[in-house]
């Protein structure tokens, strides 16, 4: 007999943020616009099935904007880019849409601000991330990256009383909390944005999987590896009582993960779409579980608008 829980419970909110919805949308429309093929700067977002679709439909992904044929569309992924990078693409005359996330556009808006004030700006991210690169290439001399509340400890900066601090949008709320307040404890000087960095996105998605574990003899994320916000909401089932684990879809569901697990839970990060849950909970029903429920622990509406350049196509063509 297969392993099968008496119970599922479903996140919510789960999946798709209103960023990430919007740089898909984004994609999809330059698409339907321009036709194929479209350039796009790294994955539009972090989610390897999204990306296989959207290549499908004609989507060419670089890493590059240097590997764009000149006089070609390229959009720019959710996470955001360097200045450096809108210059490149100046220089080979590509015409460029722009499908940052405007709560990541915020974190470069600060970046910019602190800097231009004369502050040594602390970045707290993970170093590599897409999003990281992006937001240090608004002002490269002025920001220095930190991890970990061990990184605060070893920092030394030129001028301890102007010190400014920001984060990514993607990271551990309460992890984040921790490294802010032993900054506070190091530079008592230190100013930071006025709302949190962390999207609302992230901060939700935690606490539905924090209450939610409590619940749970196991909490199945899906996400890609390379999803900062999914990998982030393992850890948080794990530190509130559950086994976890990130799979891409179904078919990475593990027999050994299910033995004698009663009740389980499902999360999806902020970049994967909801089919792929759907698929998840079939794949339990085919076992025999039929007791499903939605843990609803806040209700999300917001939407973004697509980017200006989208927009005004749009409106040419109506």
């Amino acid at each position: 007999m297969l392993a099968a829980p008496e119970k599922l419970l479903l996140a919510a909110p789960r999946g798709y943020c209103a960023g990430v919805d919007r740089a898909v949308q984004t994609v999809e429309r330059a698409l339907e616009l321009y036709g194929a093929p479209v350039y796009v700067r790294k994955e539009i977002v972090h989610n390897k099935h999204v990306v296989e679709q959207l290549r499908e439909r004609g989507a060419i992904f670089v890493e590059q904007e240097h590997e764009v044929p000149e006089g070609e569309t390229v959009v720019f992924s959710a996470h955001g880019v360097a200045p450096s990078v809108h210059a490149g693409a100046a220089e080979r005359g590509l015409r460029t849409i722009d499908a940052t996330c405007p709560l990541v556009t915020k974190v470069h808006v600060e970046a910019r601000k602190f800097a231009a004030e004369g502050h040594t700006i602390v970045l707290i991210g993970h170093g590599g991330h897409e999003e990281v690169e992006g937001t240090m290439g608004e002002a490269p001399a002025s920001i220095v990256l930190v991890e970990t509340e061990d990184d605060v400890d070893r920092l030394e900066l030129a001028d301890p009383e102007r010190v400014a601090y920001i984060s990514q949008t993607t990271l551990a709320v309460d992890e984040t909390a921790a490294i802010i307040a032993r900054l506070r404890e190091r530079f008592p000087a230190i100013v930071g944005p006025r709302t949190d960095d962390i999207c609302y996105a992230t901060t939700n998605r935690q606490m539905a999987v924090r209450q939610m574990a409590r619940e749970c003899d196991l909490v199945l994320v899906i996400g890609s590896r390379n999803s900062s916000n999914s990998n982030r909401l393992v850890e948080v089932a794990r530190d509130h009582g559950a086994d976890s684990y990130l799979i891409d879809n179904e078919r990475q569901v593990r027999e050994q993960w299910l033995e004698g697990k009663r009740v389980v839970g499902i999360s999806s990060g902020a970049s994967a779409p909801e089919e792929l849950v759907q698929r998840l909970v079939d794949f339990f029903r085919a076992r025999g579980t039929d007791d499903i429920s939605e843990f609803e622990v806040v209700k999300e509406d917001v939407r973004f608008m697509l980017p200006k350049e989208i927009r005004r196509e749009l409106a040419a063509r109506a």
